[in-house]
């Protein structure tokens, strides 16, 4: 499928076209009871760590390597910014499956590419009209992600009244390198353990 670049040009590579914002817990709440209102339930939570990677190509910047951990399943993403000023952001995305996530990390390792991110994540997937919508938790916030065109995203959030959101340009990578903890030489940002309860 061909889908247009942020320049009008038209591409036959894979384009993620997303729109991201910063919610408090009560707009969450709102947003959810909007999309339950409309008889949308959403698919199960996901429990995400995902694996930013340096070395190569990723050290000029643009790019991400990244290894997706969610309930069990491993998902390895390579993606590419294409130039914009808009806050509705494209990405060249190519993603693969992966059944033994230890090897793929062992191969990237063996080829020079070293953790350098990881950030856990909270992950309900909601579907409306033709926009895939996701409300995250991460350690150091929530957010609300609108996957669709360009056309599709604007209407969506119209409809979940969220026009109004403060959009947020940074990826999740950039806020962990600011906000995480570094650790062994890798920025970290996982929510926090719960201890165990001993018995006296």
């Amino acid at each position: 499928m061909q889908l247009a670049l942020p320049d009008g040009r038209a591409s036959d590579m894979p384009i993620e076209i997303e729109k991201k914002y910063r919610l408090t817990a009560k707009q969450r709440r709102a947003i959810e009871q909007r999309m339950r209102a409309m008889s949308i339930t959403p698919d199960e939570l996901e429990h995400e760590e995902n694996t930013l990677f340096r070395g190569g190509r990723l050290d000029l910047g643009g790019c991400a390597l990244r290894l997706r951990r969610v309930n069990g399943l491993a998902r390895l993403t390579f993606k590419r910014r294409l130039p914009s000023k808009s806050a509705i952001k494209h990405q060249e995305e190519h993603e693969v499956a992966v059944e033994n996530p230890e090897a793929i990390e062992a191969i990237l390792k063996a080829l020079d590419f070293q953790p350098a991110v990881i950030y856990e994540k909270r992950r309900t997937r909601w579907g409306v009209g033709k926009a895939a919508v996701v409300i995250d938790e991460l350690p150091f916030g929530l957010f609300m992600e609108i996957e669709a065109p360009v056309r599709e995203i604007k209407r969506v959030e119209k409809l979940l009244e969220a026009d109004d959101l403060p959009a947020v340009l940074e990826t999740y990578p950039t806020m962990t390198a600011a906000l995480g903890r570094k650790r062994k030489g890798i920025i970290e940002a996982r929510f926090a353990r719960k201890k165990p309860n001993r018995l006296r």
